[in-house]
C-alpha cells in the first residue's frame, strides 16, 4: 500500500510540473508573439514613404535646403546616413533636431552648435508638428539615389520650324526652275520640228529685217511715256513714303539678351506682378530696369530650375534655364557653395527693347497709377512671352487712337471731379475719352 501510495505521489508531482512547464512556455511564447508584434510594428512605423516625404519635403524643406547642394542649409541626400557613419548620431538625434533645433543647441549638443556656427548662427526653422512617421517619410526621399540625367541625343529640330522651311523652299524653287527648264527646252523643240516642216514642204520663212523695234514704238509715243512715268513716280513715292513712315518703328523686335529672362514662366506660371520688378513704374517717368538684387530675392534659393530630382532644366524653347541662373551668379558674384557674395561683379549689358524718341514724352506713372492702364495695354501678353519682344508699333497713330477711344477712369479720383462735371456738361456725354481731357494737345506729349 505504501508503495502504491508514493508512487501516486510522484504521479501526481509530475503531473503538476508538466503543467507548470507548459503554462511557463505558453506564457514566454505569448510574451515573445506580443514583443515580436510590438517590434514589427515599430518598424513599419519607422519605414518612411518616399512619396509622402516628397510633398512634405517640397512644403516644409525646400526652400533652405536642396538634395545634393548646399543652400541656406547643408544638403540633405542621405543625411541620416552620413550623420551615422561620420558622427555618430542616430534616428532619435535626428528627431530631437528637427523638431526643436534650437533646444538642442542651447543644451549644448557638439554637433547642433557646429552647424549653428557653420551657418552664420542660423538655426533651423523648429518643426513640432512633425511626428515621427512624417519625418520617417522626409528621411525615406532624401535616401533616395541621386538619378542619373537623362543622354540627351540631337537629332536636329522636330518641330519642322527652321531647316525644315529652308529644305521645303528650296525644294519648291528647284521645281520651279525645273519646270521652266523643261518649258524652254519644249518651246526650242516646237520651233525647230516647225523649221524642219517648212523646209519639207518648201515653205520659206519670212524675216521682217525692218520691222521696228518694241523700244522705239515705246519711245515715240508721247502718251506711253507720259503715263508710265506719272505711274512710275506714284509708285515711287508710294514706297518712299512707306520707308519713312517706318523709320523707328520697331514693332515685333526681338533681341536676344545676355541672360535669358522668360516672362512666361515669372509673370505667367509665377504669377510674378510686373510692378514687382519694375516697381517705378508707379511713381517715375520711366519703368526701368531691376537690379539684379531683385533677382537674387528669389535666386537666393532658387539656384536651378528643376526640381529636387535634378531633372534637366532644358525645355521646348532649347534654353537651359540652369545655365542662364549660373549667368545670373557670375554677374552678381553669388558663391552656391558658401552661400555668400564674391564681391566680385560683372555688369550685364541689357538690349533696350521698347525706345521712343527724345522729342516725345511718355510718362509711366501717369498711365499706370493714375488712369490704371495695365502693362499689357501697350507691351503686350507678356505673360505668354518667352522672349520679350515690341508688341505694339508706339506710332504717334498708335497713341492718338488710345486717347480717342479710351475713357478716363474718375471714381475715387477728386482731381479730376470738378474738370469731369465742367466738360461732361460741355460735350454732352458721361464719360470723357482722354482726347476729350486734353489729350490731343501737343504740349502734352511734345515740349
Amino acid at each position: 500500500m505504501k508503495k502504491s501510495y508514493q508512487s501516486l505521489e510522484d504521479n501526481s508531482t509530475n503531473n503538476m510540473k508538466q503543467v507548470i512547464y507548459r503554462n511557463l512556455t505558453s506564457r514566454i511564447l505569448s510574451l515573445g508573439f506580443v514583443l515580436l508584434l510590438t517590434f514589427s510594428s515599430s518598424l513599419t512605423a519607422q519605414e518612411g514613404d518616399a512619396e509622402k516625404g516628397k510633398k512634405l519635403y517640397g512644403v516644409n524643406c525646400a526652400s533652405c535646403h536642396k538634395l545634393d547642394k548646399r543652400m541656406t542649409g547643408p544638403a540633405l541626400r542621405n543625411v541620416e546616413a552620413r550623420l551615422y557613419e561620420d558622427e555618430g548620431l542616430d534616428r532619435a538625434w535626428l528627431n530631437t533636431w528637427i523638431k526643436n533645433s534650437a533646444g538642442l543647441i542651447k543644451s549644448g549638443d557638439a554637433y547642433a552648435n557646429k552647424i549653428y556656427k557653420e551657418y552664420n548662427g542660423v538655426a533651423m526653422t523648429a518643426f513640432p508638428q512633425f511626428s515621427d512617421q512624417d519625418i520617417s517619410d522626409i528621411l525615406a526621399y532624401t535616401a533616395q539615389p541621386k538619378p542619373t540625367p537623362p543622354v540627351i541625343v540631337d537629332n536636329g529640330p522636330v518641330d519642322g520650324g527652321g531647316q525644315g522651311d529652308s529644305t521645303s523652299n528650296e525644294l519648291i524653287l528647284g521645281a520651279l526652275a525645273l519646270l521652266f527648264a523643261l518649258l524652254a527646252g519644249a518651246l526650242v523643240l516646237v520651233n525647230k520640228t516647225l523649221n524642219r516642216f517648212a523646209d519639207a514642204k518648201g515653205i520659206d520663212v519670212v524675216v521682217d529685217e525692218k520691222r521696228t523695234p518694241l523700244w522705239k514704238v515705246f519711245a515715240q509715243n508721247q502718251f506711253l511715256v507720259l503715263v508710265t512715268t506719272i505711274l512710275f513716280l506714284l509708285a515711287s513715292a508710294y514706297f518712299v513714303y512707306g520707308s519713312l513712315m517706318s523709320v523707328g518703328v520697331d514693332q515685333g523686335y526681338e533681341p536676344v539678351q545676355p541672360i535669358h529672362y522668360s516672362h512666361r514662366i515669372h509673370a505667367g506660371e509665377n504669377a510674378i506682378d510686373c510692378k514687382y520688378c519694375h516697381s517705378s513704374a508707379r511713381v517715375s517717368k520711366h519703368s526701368g530696369i531691376p537690379s539684379l538684387n531683385i533677382c537674387m530675392n528669389c535666386h537666393k534659393s532658387i539656384g536651378a530650375v528643376a526640381d529636387a530630382t535634378q531633372a534637366e532644366g532644358i525645355n521646348e524653347y532649347g534654353v537651359d534655364y540652369n545655365s542662364e541662373i549660373q549667368k545670373l551668379y557670375k554677374a552678381v558674384g553669388w558663391d552656391e557653395d558658401t552661400q555668400s557674395y564674391t564681391g566680385e561683379t560683372s555688369p550685364v549689358k541689357w538690349i533696350r527693347i521698347h525706345n521712343l524718341p527724345d522729342f516725345a514724352y511718355f510718362n509711366h506713372s501717369q498711365h499706370v497709377s493714375v488712369a490704371g492702364v495695365e502693362c499689357q495695354t501697350c507691351h503686350g501678353p507678356v505673360e505668354e512671352m518667352e522672349i520679350m519682344y515690341q508688341h505694339s508699333p508706339l506710332t504717334m497713330g498708335w497713341c492718338i487712337n488710345c486717347h480717342r477711344e479710351t475713357n478716363v477712369k474718375v471714381e475715387g479720383n477728386e482731381y479730376y471731379t470738378k474738370i469731369h462735371e465742367e466738360l461732361s456738361k460741355k460735350y454732352g456725354v458721361e464719360q470723357l475719352t482722354a482726347a476729350q481731357m486734353g489729350g490731343l494737345e501737343c504740349g502734352k506729349c511734345h515740349y
